[in-house]
């Protein structure tokens, strides 16, 4: 039987944790710069940073990210409850399926893009060689951006970071689903460690996939997140599809995949995480006397 989810205040709380426990266990990593042919892999992407910059260049941006786990995991986990009780019971449904966990996972992506887009604009710019001499951290990032191209350009990329986490939460969530759904079956409150073993693959699975899924939108999102707005000039990279159509014209399809190693590294074993600390602080809400939604 599928235990009734807590309001949303619970759920976000146990997002935020889960996200910071992300950051925490699976360290950012450095990754190549689209369209920069200096780096021939991961190895030499860190080798070369090191040796060049210094071992602190890895983590420069680090602090929005980290600002960024929390309201973004935050909202990513409670959206997705709340729309699964909304989706249930607008289609009559009283247990989730495959396609709703689909549904919901990818409304919940669509939801937490509102969210993520100023933080990954100032991430970007502050990790990007070319212009991260330009600011002195995230603040001024900020202002300087606001101050050359308008308020709204914190938002720049909304469109490609929405496909973007549409894909990954729709297979991420959705893959959760499939495999738990095939692996044996555990009580929670008895088998401790196989419940948290069936989370941790689980989720594991479902981040590699998202990962797959999303990464040429991620590819085409920091373009265009890195394309300062100039009056009169049409930016190269302006919207998602067109902008994957320019990468596989120009560069072929591999162009679309540019860092994924280290990323499907992080996001992979990041979504067993994920999964395994929201689940925990969930159960651990439920024993304090959290009452679920009715």
């Amino acid at each position: 039987m599928t235990e009734k989810p807590l309001p949303f205040v619970y759920q976000f709380a146990a997002g935020a944790v889960a996200g910071v426990s992300e950051i925490l266990i699976i360290q950012l990593q450095g990754k190549p710069i689209p369209g920069q042919d200096y780096y021939t892999g991961m190895a030499d992407c860190f080798k070369k940073i090191v040796k060049n910059e210094g071992p602190s260049r890895l983590y420069r941006g680090i602090a929005a990210p980290i600002m960024m786990e929390a309201p973004k995991r935050a909202t990513k986990f409670a959206a997705n409850d709340s729309w699964g009780v909304f989706y249930r019971r607008l289609f009559g449904v009283e247990k989730p399926t495959q396609p709703l966990a689909i549904l919901t996972g990818a409304t919940a992506g669509a939801t937490e893009s509102f969210v993520v887009v100023p933080f990954e604009l100032v991430k970007i710019r502050l990790q990007d060689r070319s212009s991260a001499g330009k600011y002195n951290g995230i603040v001024d990032c900020v202002v300087k951006t606001v101050k050359a191209e308008g308020p709204l350009a914190m938002y720049n990329g909304l469109e490609s970071t929405l496909w973007r986490h549409i894909l990954w939460n729709a297979g991420y969530f959705g893959c959760i689903f499939q495999v738990k759904a095939l692996m044996p079956k555990v009580d929670p409150k008895k088998e401790k460690g196989r419940a948290m073993f069936t989370d941790f693959t689980s989720g594991a699975i479902g981040g590699t996939v998202g990962t797959i899924l999303n990464t040429p939108m991620d590819v085409v999102k920091s373009r265009i997140q890195n394309s300062p707005k100039v009056a009169g000039s049409a930016p190269k990279y302006n919207w998602a599809w067109p902008g994957l159509g320019t990468i596989m014209k120009e560069e072929g399809f591999a162009a679309l995949y540019k860092g994924f190693l280290p990323k499907v590294l992080r996001l992979g074993p990041g979504g067993g995480v994920l999964l395994v600390v929201y689940t925990g602080v969930i159960d651990w809400f439920r024993k304090m006397g959290a009452q679920p939604v009715a």
